[in-house]
């Protein structure tokens, strides 16, 4: 449930869930944690997609600032005496979450492309190899890192963008809406390496995520949409050896 700035209500009493931190408390977290994570999103822009990294050193590095902002998302949860439940992590329910995440990622798969299809004809250039070679694995080892890579890589920020920066957003601006498109504007961000096509398209797909998270109240759903789109879109560069260095 999203609450305003530091309204506490009856359930979350009865259940021992707390109340909302002052909105100057959450206003200073999202300060704190865009100031960390807006770098790394802006990289590919300042850096141009380029890079000379492999992929196992690309991977570990991905891998472990994103558990380092699972870690810092945790300890603000911590400070304030929230459950984890406030940011969609419910456990009830689990395996009818994955089968629908399962299904909702094949019709996201189809919205995507008809997306793209229709930047295409709006004048729109599509990137030809829209992942960097250095996440691109070659190797038995490889394939292994890859999975590890792209499951914290979901859901860290199905974590961060859906459940977390909503929830703040929400209560900071007032506005369900407004969270919803600012945290996805940001999501969207850290695809640049994809190019203006790519960086829309994934805008569209940050939009689909949070409508199933604010649906379902739950963020295991959005996780398995975001691990299969980016266990595919990796599986199907490492098989074709599609990619750019």
């Amino acid at each position: 449930m999203l609450t305003s700035c530091g309204e506490e209500t009856e359930a979350n009493r009865q259940n021992g869930r707390g109340g909302q931190p002052s909105c100057r408390s959450q206003l200073f977290e999202v300060a704190v944690f865009l100031f960390l994570v807006l770098p790394s999103l802006l990289l590919p822009y300042i850096a141009g997609a380029q890079t000379s990294a492999g992929f196992t050193f690309t991977a570990v590095g991905t891998v472990l600032h994103n558990l380092a902002y699972l870690a810092l998302i945790a300890f603000f949860l911590w400070r304030n005496g929230e459950p984890k439940e406030r940011i969609g992590w419910e456990g009830a329910g689990a395996g009818r979450e994955i089968m629908l995440g399962f299904w909702l990622f094949l019709l996201m798969s189809f919205s995507a492309s008809l997306i793209e299809r229709l930047l295409s004809y709006a004048g729109f250039s599509l990137p030809s190899h829209p992942v960097p070679s250095s996440l691109i694995a070659r190797t038995t080892a490889g394939y292994v890192l890859a999975l590890v890579l792209v499951t914290v890589v979901a859901v860290s920020e199905e974590t961060i963008f859906r459940g977390y920066l909503i929830m703040r957003l929400a209560a900071v601006t007032r506005s369900r809406m407004a969270a919803v498109l600012i945290s996805t504007a940001i999501f969207s961000l850290g695809h640049g390496y994809e190019g203006l096509t790519g960086v829309v398209a994934v805008f569209f797909i940050g939009l689909f995520l949070a409508a199933v998270y604010l649906w379902r109240g739950s963020l295991i759903a959005p996780v398995v949409i975001h691990f299969l789109q980016d266990f595919v879109g990796l599986l199907g560069a490492a098989f074709s050896g599609r990619g750019h260095g």
